[in-house]
């Protein structure tokens, strides 16, 4: 591949940073016995590739002793580097760096020093026992949390000291009165009857001569109320601690500190906390100091040993929750009914912090909402049966300040009641709270409503990212919905590094998945297996797809094949020789537009057409993803079986015209971007497609659709009419809520009507992200960044911007794992400027669109003739191949799409 030059820098050195294992930096407490390690590397210089590299790992449990070193490797790749050195024990910590050399003769210096250690990897050698509260109360609905403490000395001079902790519910621990980690809904969300994670903390510098931890429990997930139980505790009844301290001296000798029967419990303060219902917080039952020593727990009882598994216990692979950002409310409001109201200007995810004063006994009580009802009032009745409500029960002690710890709230108004005194907009802080995913791309345009939908978009992301994919954060459901996620998980993956996220979740896919390959609809599974909708469950497949593509995750596809193999299967033991899938019961285009108009009925797209598309996509895409990892024998197949899906489904579904037999915009949105037509066909399906978007001026698909609507009309020439519906803001469209003050992504696109009233409150969430895939569209085509699936990764580069529907710049800044890479174009008073970031060790396509030749200049630089040289011209424009740098290109405008 030709690369053009345009170098005006002066040469400098080459440094290699931020180097990562398993994609988290300096990771604790790991279990993956061979895990990947991968670094960036920084020059100004252009054109920059690496051309071979050296990995060096020291045992840090060892005394800094040479464990492995890879040699010099004569290779490019610095992206998930595979450690091949002795296998390592659990709880051995080692330091490693790399060097590189690249295609200037030039080799850097050793990196700063990493770190990675591992967790414990055998399940003896967990010494601690589960322990619980013997004597719980019996109570109707959530139980009081549970308290824990345990007194211990340590008698030598610590080198080093981990805890190793874990539970069934949730639980938040404790070290002499302080807590040991700012991570919130800790062991976190699996499928807990196959997969229970646990958290490994450093506490060398929190440990003293004497001793105290402690630990408190809350139902959540484990035994609250979840999915729709009639009763809580799907996965138990009873909560249990597990934690272990691993203590290691100066002197060479080691000490271990697990729960066991000579533990204290009790219950407390917290005296009621659901995930979906809230938390009741009794100050005057708080106990001083029970975290910490000399605290008399004697009407303690002894905690009771119980027999739980710890065969199941993995180290995270996700990223935890946890309090990302604070927001104060932006007014304050007496309702026309006389309720006072805190607006906090964003519907959030997280719950707020009181601060008031009143008397012992005296009852602060907090509500939430999405929304107020066009009359001013708080609105609940689309949260359904859960209540969302925190109460806290002063004791008179001063100014008190009340945070819950095992609940979640989604919402932008606060109700208060209960206040002795005028509240003020100091009284309470919004605590934004989600997996702590690092943000990793930005889009900006010149239209301040398509920012805000941008806005909308990421914000619904955070508020549904936590811990899994749920499809809303504030009515009783709170769910890993599957459909949810497989439509949105490619701008999921535009926005923050969801790699973890989803290497965490899928394993949970895998566990919940039925012996006959059916996947739930929700994951973790707490719908009793109920499950197999198309859209659905291609969730096994797509997403690991997803990650592959925008990470070079080859591994996820390796691991999650079984998965994926089985679904297929499925699939095709469900349609049978005759290869359609049909009379199953599925969710088909959930949410689509159904009109009134006497010209048109509504866009039912049918069931049995999406479930044969699908099951076509996810064959060929396994059929890909086989040949990826060396299943050659796999890859024929499932390419063969495809190709005769296709075939069934064109006899089935399309007329000799190219017609489809569900006349819909998300029929042929399907049938094109899935490659379902013979090739004649396409051109005529496309206009029926173009034919139906102009006859009704607006989307009118739902959420298998949507995600697919605007790409395949710009992939077929109809970037006007992709724009249109961008830009259109009367309902139903992407911008119609920005009209209403949305600052989320909603479940429908009329959850709020122009009138003011609501959609049916059996199901109108305000923040939920499917709609929000046409993030998609403006990341990969609009401001033109987009991913070269025979380079995934960002390895090599696709960058062609696409001007139009009335914008004057668009532009996306992008963290990938080599490093930035920017496109951002602008029209500049005649001139079309395109502005070009390219990380080091890495190649890009460049697509300038109407660009010629002789009147374009990159970094105000005029066209050499040797560059002209390796220029491609089209009718669309120049197309060229970069390598690193930072560009900028002008030419004029005219011929550009307005």
């Amino acid at each position: 591949m030709a690369i053009s030059s345009f170098s005006t820098v002066a040469a400098v050195k080459t440094e290699v940073k931020e180097l990562i294992c398993e994609y988290h930096t300096n990771p604790l407490g790991i279990d993956i016995q061979k895990p990947r390690l991968s670094w960036k590397i920084v020059s100004d210089e252009e054109n920059v590739l690496q051309t071979a590299y050296e990995i060096k790992v020291t045992d840090q449990s060892a005394k800094g002793k040479l464990l492995w070193t890879s040699g010099k490797v004569n290779s490019a790749q610095s992206v998930d580097v595979t450690y091949d050195g002795p296998a390592l024990k659990s709880m051995q910590r080692v330091s490693w760096q790399v060097r590189v050399w690249d295609n200037k003769n030039k080799v850097s210096a050793w990196s700063a020093p990493a770190t990675w250690e591992m967790g414990i990897l055998e399940p003896e050698s967990w010494k601690a026992s589960w322990i619980t509260l013997g004597s719980e109360p019996e109570v109707k609905g959530s139980k009081p949390a549970q308290y824990f403490r345990k007194e211990f000395t340590t008698a030598k001079t610590i080198k080093s000291a981990r805890v190793y902790v874990t539970s069934h519910g949730l639980y938040q621990l404790f070290l002499n009165g302080k807590k040991v980690s700012t991570d919130l809904f800790t062991p976190g969300w699996t499928s807990y009857k196959n997969r229970i994670q646990y958290q490994t903390y450093d506490v060398t510098s929190m440990l003293q001569a004497k001793n105290t931890v402690g630990a408190i429990l809350g139902d959540g997930w484990f035994r609250g109320n979840i999915g729709w139980s009639s009763q809580n505790g799907y996965y138990g009844s009873k909560l249990a601690l597990l934690a272990q301290f691993q203590i290691t001296y100066t002197d060479g000798t080691s000490e271990v500190v697990g729960t066991d029967q000579s533990w204290k419990v009790s219950n407390g303060p917290i005296v009621f906390s659901d995930i979906y219902n809230g938390e009741t917080y009794d100050a005057r039952k708080e106990m001083s100091g029970w975290s910490g020593a000399g605290f008399n727990d004697s009407e303690w009882e002894k905690a009771t040993i119980t027999d739980q598994s710890k065969k199941i216990l993995i180290a995270p692979q996700g990223v935890v929750v946890k309090a990302i950002e604070e927001i104060k409310p932006i007014k304050l409001i007496i309702t026309p009914t006389g309720e006072t109201v805190f607006d906090m200007g964003q519907n959030m995810v997280g719950w707020v912090r009181l601060k008031v004063q009143g008397k012992k006994g005296d009852q602060v009580t907090l509500k939430f909402a999405e929304v107020l009802t066009k009359e001013g009032n708080f609105y609940t009745d689309n949260l359904r049966s859960a209540k969302c409500t925190d109460n806290f029960i002063l004791n008179g002690s001063g100014i008190e300040t009340f945070e819950p710890h095992f609940t979640f709230h989604g919402f932008r108004f606060v109700k208060i009641e209960g206040l002795s005194a005028q509240p003020s907009l100091d009284q309470i802080t919004g605590v934004v709270i989600h997996s702590d995913m690092t943000p990793t791309g930005t889009f900006v345009c010149s239209d301040p409503m398509i920012n805000q939908l941008q806005h909308n978009i990421q914000w619904g992301q955070k508020g549904n990212f936590l811990d899994v994919p749920t499809d809303c954060p504030q009515r009783d459901e709170r769910l890993g919905w599957t459909g949810d996620a497989q439509v949105f998980s490619m701008t999921a993956a535009f926005n923050f590094n969801v790699a973890p996220f989803y290497t965490k979740w899928m394993r949970d896919v895998a566990a919940d998945q039925l012996p006959n390959g059916r996947v739930p609809h929700v994951i973790p599974d707490v719908l009793r297996q109920d499950g197999g909708s198309t859209a659905w469950a291609d969730v096994s497949v797509i997403v690991p797809w997803t990650t592959y593509l925008t990470y070079g995750d080859k591994r996820i596809l390796e691991v999650q094949y079984p998965s994926m193999k089985a679904w297929v299967e499925y699939m095709k033991a469900r349609a049978g020789e005759k290869n359609l899938w049909t009379g199953d019961t599925h969710f088909g285009d959930w949410l689509a537009f159904a009109s009134n108009r006497s010209d048109y009925t509504g866009a039912t797209t049918e069931k049995d057409l999406i479930a044969t598309a699908y099951y076509s996509y996810s064959s060929g895409l396994l059929a890909k993803i086989a040949a990826i990892i060396g299943q050659n024998d796999d890859a024929k197949k499932y390419a063969q079986l495809s190709e005769n899906i296709k075939k069934a489904f064109q006899k089935e579904f399309v007329t000799p015209a190219g017609r489809l037999v569900s006349n819909t915009q998300t029929a042929y949105s399907l049938a094109l971007a899935f490659d379902l037509l013979p090739e004649d066909l396409i051109p005529k399906a496309a206009k029926y497609l173009a034919d139906d978007v102009k006859k009704m001026g607006h989307l009118t698909t739902g959420f298998v659709g949507t995600p697919l609507l605007c790409k395949t009309l710009s992939a077929h020439g109809y970037d006007d009419l992709a724009f249109m519906l961008l830009n259109r803001k009367d309902y139903p469209s992407w911008l119609y809520p920005v009209t209403q003050g949305a600052t989320t992504i909603w479940e429908r696109w009329d959850g709020q009507k122009p009138d003011g009233s609501f959609q049916d409150v059996g199901m109108n969430s305000f923040n939920h992200y499917a709609y929000g895939a046409i993030g998609e569209w403006l990341y990969r085509y609009v401001a033109g960044m987009d991913i070269d699936p025979e380079n995934p990764g960002y390895k090599h580069i696709l960058l062609a911007p696409h001007p139009g529907g009335g914008l004057t710049n668009a532009g996306v800044e992008f963290n990938s794992l080599y490093g930035k890479v920017k496109s951002a174009w602008k029209i500049d008073g005649n001139d079309f400027v395109y502005e070009v970031t390219v990380p080091a060790n890495t190649t890009a396509t460049v697509t300038l669109p109407s660009a010629k030749a002789d009147q374009l200049t990159v970094n105000a630089q005029a066209m050499t003739a040797s560059i002209k040289g390796s220029l491609k011209q089209t009718d669309k424009g120049i197309s060229m191949n970069v390598g690193s740098g930072n560009y900028t290109f002008r030419y004029p405008a005219e011929g550009l799409k307005k």
